[in-house]
């Protein structure tokens, strides 16, 4: 999983940046087949006042920007929580190629928990799935975050 470390230590950052703005800690990047950089994007649900504005989401609409396409076939998508179903369901009509996220969530997670988006027979795209990547981190992170308001 050492690979996919750089790019999930620039989702974990995103995902610092969000929980400083008040926000659930969840930082997104996507990194396009050369390495390259396309977006990265923490939560922003609360400042935009806008419940699509999950750090997934986000990034998806700026590489999409960036690269002038709907479709991201090539990329890779770094996040720090399992993708929810909304965003499962955006990535899928994407065409990400593929998807690492690092803590599960068994309460709304959408990959690998709960609504398991990518097995559904309605789904077009079924990107390759890493899960666990700086799991430790990405849960510890989140963890923190919840405590601190119980």
């Amino acid at each position: 999983m050492t690979r996919f470390a750089p790019h999930m230590d620039i989702a974990l950052a995103e995902a610092r940046a969000a929980r400083d703005r008040d926000e659930t800690p969840v930082g997104a990047v996507i990194v396009g087949a050369d390495g390259r950089l396309l977006a990265r994007a923490g939560n922003r649900t609360r400042e935009l006042s806008d419940p699509t504005a999950h750090a997934e989401m986000l990034a998806i609409r700026a590489a999409c920007a960036a690269s002038g396409s709907e479709r991201l076939g090539s990329a890779t998508l770094y996040v720090t929580l399992e993708p929810c179903a909304m965003c499962a369901a955006a990535i899928a009509a994407a065409r990400i190629a593929r998807v690492c996220y690092g803590a599960a969530d068994p309460k709304s997670g959408g990959v690998e928990q709960g609504a398991r988006v990518f097995d559904r027979a309605q789904t077009h795209h079924r990107p390759e799935v890493v899960a666990g990547v700086a799991e430790a981190e990405c849960t510890a992170l989140l963890r923190a975050f919840f405590a601190e308001r119980r």
